[in-house]
C-alpha cells in the first residue's frame, strides 16, 4: 500500500513544496508561542493562572 501512495505522489509535480510549507507554518506557530510566552507579563500571567481558582457565586 505504502509503494503505491509513495509512486502515486512521485507522479505529481510540485508536490515537494507542501511538506516544507507545512514545515513552515509550523515552525512559525511554535516560535510565535516561544516568544509570546517569554513576553507576556507577569501580572498577566498571573492573572489567567488564577482564574480556575476563583469563587464566583452565578447561581
Amino acid at each position: 500500500m505504502l509503494k503505491f501512495v509513495k509512486g502515486y505522489m512521485e507522479t505529481i509535480d510540485g508536490i515537494a513544496t507542501y511538506p516544507i510549507i507545512s514545515l513552515l507554518i509550523f515552525f512559525i506557530f511554535f516560535a510565535g508561542l516561544f516568544w509570546w510566552v517569554f513576553t507576556a507579563s507577569k501580572e498577566h500571567i498571573k492573572e489567567v493562572s488564577e482564574l480556575p481558582l476563583e469563587d464566583d457565586d452565578l447561581r
